[in-house]
């Protein structure tokens, strides 16, 4: 392999080719582009690889023109992913190739089975993406701070995971690395298992009268939120990791018998009980979920704010905040039902939680505790 080409700092000199323009795709083209860093693209879709050159994300595969990239991005979709990777291992043969599929160890393994040179080659993940889909969608700015999980082989050339890891610094994201069947049991758990259960939820809505669903709050559209996602795209997700969700799933099965058995009969003897410790287990493993920029749980305080649902209230709000010297540690936007007027919650530290209240309410904003 000829030698790689990095800055003393470990970031990609170029060129990059990306094969795939969906949003991740393009969203690493704009993002490496944004550095100056030559990209060359492909989508087996005409329509996708054009909208993503016109955007900025970088010219065509064809433009390549014979010369060597330093790096090859597969953001196919999952089901075909092993076999882009090994395509372009071979087309490449001084280029490291990784692709950015949401599932690993297999993969690695269909990649394995082949013989292919994994020396080059590095598993990876960005945990990234939006509500949208698309090349329309991308934006270059997609992976800042977000994780970007990189899964080594046995086979993998130190080199090759330098410049792996050099591709998600570049575009601002922050690294982890992981054996594949360690991402793929992770992400069966936080990612896999929350998308199941909101579809489960959301799918009970079906035929609920209007008037019924009025009624929803935040918490319905909390759990139902990534029920949205595209069907296609998990089909494939959930079916190459299907043995690691199972496992979950049978416990989530076992909670459900338990609590369906205890609601069968409420009033029985430990059955107020069996409730709180269930509710208290999931409080135990909500406050386990990492805090603010990645940090240890951390407890905060809210408060809610009415306002008038007219443009330029929330700005306001935020700014007078900020006057008072108080960081807004998280925020949620609700709609008060039938009223025109909305409700800011927001979170602080709790020593900063009755000093933000006094004063809001001294400057006339209406809070509720």
């Amino acid at each position: 392999m000829s030698a790689f080409r990095m800055h003393g700092r470990g970031h990609l000199n170029g060129p990059v080719v990306v094969l795939g323009a969906g949003l991740l795709g393009t969203s690493i083209g704009l993002g490496l582009r944004g550095r100056g860093v030559a990209v060359f693209l492909s989508d087996p879709s005409p329509t996708n690889q054009a909208v993503a050159v016109d955007i900025g994300a970088g010219l065509p595969l064809a433009r390549l023109d014979g010369e060597q990239p330093e790096l090859v991005v597969v953001a196919a979709p999952p089901d075909v992913t092993a076999d882009v990777v090994a395509k372009a291992l071979q087309d490449y043969p001084d280029a490291v190739v990784v692709d950015i599929a949401s599932v690993k160890a297999g993969i690695l393994a269909d990649l394995r089975g082949r013989g292919a040179d994994l020396g080059r080659y590095v598993g990876t993940h960005p945990m990234a993406g939006r509500e949208k889909s698309g090349p329309v969608a991308a934006r270059g700015e997609l992976f800042t701070s977000m994780p970007w999980v990189v899964c080594p082989a046995e086979e993998t050339l130190p080199e090759s995971l330098q410049v792996a890891r050099a591709l998600a610094v570049d575009l601002g994201a922050v690294v982890s690395e992981f054996a594949a069947d360690e991402h793929d049991e992770a992400v069966a758990l936080v990612s896999h298992l929350p998308q199941v259960m909101s579809s489960l939820v959301a799918s009970r809505l079906q035929g609920t009268p209007l008037h019924a669903l009025s009624l929803a709050g935040n918490g319905l559209r909390d759990v139902t939120r990534i029920a949205a996602s595209d069907p296609t795209l998990w089909v494939q997700i959930l079916g190459a990791n299907a043995d690691k969700v199972v496992a979950i799933l049978h416990g989530v099965r076992e909670d459900l018998n338990r609590l369906i058995a205890t609601l069968e009969a409420p009033t029985a003897p430990g059955a107020r009980l069996d409730l709180a410790q269930l509710i208290s287990e999931g409080n135990a493993g909500q406050a386990r979920i990492p805090g603010k920029h990645g940090g240890p749980p951390q407890a905060y305080s809210w408060l809610t704010v009415l306002v008038d649902d007219t443009p330029g209230q929330i700005a306001k709000l935020l700014t007078e905040i900020g006057e008072i010297g108080v960081n807004v540690e998280d925020l949620r936007l609700d709609h008060s039902s039938g009223q025109n007027v909305g409700m800011v919650e927001i979170s602080v530290l709790p020593n900063k939680h009755d000093l933000l209240i006094e004063a809001l309410n001294d400057r006339g904003w209406r809070v509720l505790q």
